[in-house]
């Protein structure tokens, strides 16, 4: 995310588990696709890992999908090939029936001026001709702590593994975090990984009534570049990834793009969700919001 807004090179890729590409993007002003599961090839494929571009403009992103998307018969999870014209970026706004997310009732506060970003977001679209409503989430207290537990458990298998040595070179909060997995029961492994399921089952239901859906992609604008994350508390390791998460259990494609900004000037992204495979549809809307969101900061430009 770093070296993207820093224009190390145009073109950046990386991998989102539960926000992994959204959320740096989010915080560097980037535009970060999270494509929906299978779209493209991943080794070692699992459950809600992708790859996604991380770039500057959505064309950009688009003109990496173009690559990134073709099809690997060593991905098992891989999608099958489809003709999809990943520059074909025109989206008609008008009608479309959009979803708005602000309070999620789980996860960390929502921050004001990130929710100001997002209700300005959604203004624009519905000045453009959407029909904009308010929605409720799909994560509760129970699933996502369901996912804390199932991750944790996981980790910890590859961390047994490891010797002493090799195990205390691990980021400590990391370690902390995994240890507890330890101690953790079949049942509740179980329970937790169920939580993708319930996940899933309320994603559908809610796309059921909506064409997309705009949140904010972190719940706050920033956090000390030398913490491990906005808490730092490896008791609470998924309170800043509430936002994101359920779209990787889900498999829908989701977008970051560039918002706004805080009274200092720090970025803040909006977040952009689509239907499962809909992944062009999600880079057309985010195009579309390139042109309603006004102008930008300058990008910051390398010393010579």
């Amino acid at each position: 995310g770093a070296a993207g807004a820093a224009g190390y090179g145009p073109l950046h890729l990386g991998t989102d588990i539960g926000g992994s590409v959204r959320l740096p993007a989010c915080w560097c002003g980037l535009v970060a696709l999270k494509p929906s599961l299978g779209r493209v090839p991943i080794d070692p494929p699992y459950v809600g890992r992708v790859a996604g571009p991380m770039t500057r403009t959505v064309d950009d992103a688009a003109l990496m999908m173009n690559v990134l998307a073709k099809p690997d018969r060593r991905d098992g999870m891989n999608l099958p090939p489809t003709d999809i014209h990943w520059k074909a970026l025109d989206r008609p706004v008008r009608k479309l029936r959009i979803g708005l997310l602000l309070d999620l009732g789980v996860g960390q506060a929502l921050e004001q001026e990130v929710r100001d970003v997002a209700i300005k977001a959604a203004k624009a679209f519905e000045a453009a001709g959407a029909n904009v409503s308010e929605v409720k989430g799909v994560l509760t207290h129970e699933t996502l702590h369901g996912l804390d537990d199932f991750w944790r458990a996981r980790l910890w298998d590859d961390l047994s593994r490891l010797s002493s040595a090799e195990r205390s070179k691990t980021l400590p909060y990391i370690l902390k975090w995994a240890e507890a997995g330890a101690k953790l029961s079949g049942v509740d492994v179980v329970r937790g990984f169920n939580a993708t399921m319930a996940i899933r089952a309320a994603a559908a239901k809610l796309f059921a009534d909506i064409d997309y859906l705009i949140s904010p992609v972190s719940p706050v604008v920033k956090f000390a570049a030398e913490l491990a994350a906005p808490l730092n508390d490896p008791d609470h390791p998924f309170e800043h990834i509430a936002y994101t998460v359920p779209w990787n259990m889900a498999e829908n494609p989701a977008v970051s793009i560039n918002g706004g900004y805080d009274a200092t000037g720090f970025p803040i992204g909006v977040q952009i969700i689509g239907r499962r495979f809909d992944d062009l549809g999600v880079l057309g809307m985010a195009k579309a919001f390139e042109s309603l969101r006004g102008p930008q900061r300058p990008w910051p430009v390398p010393s010579k």
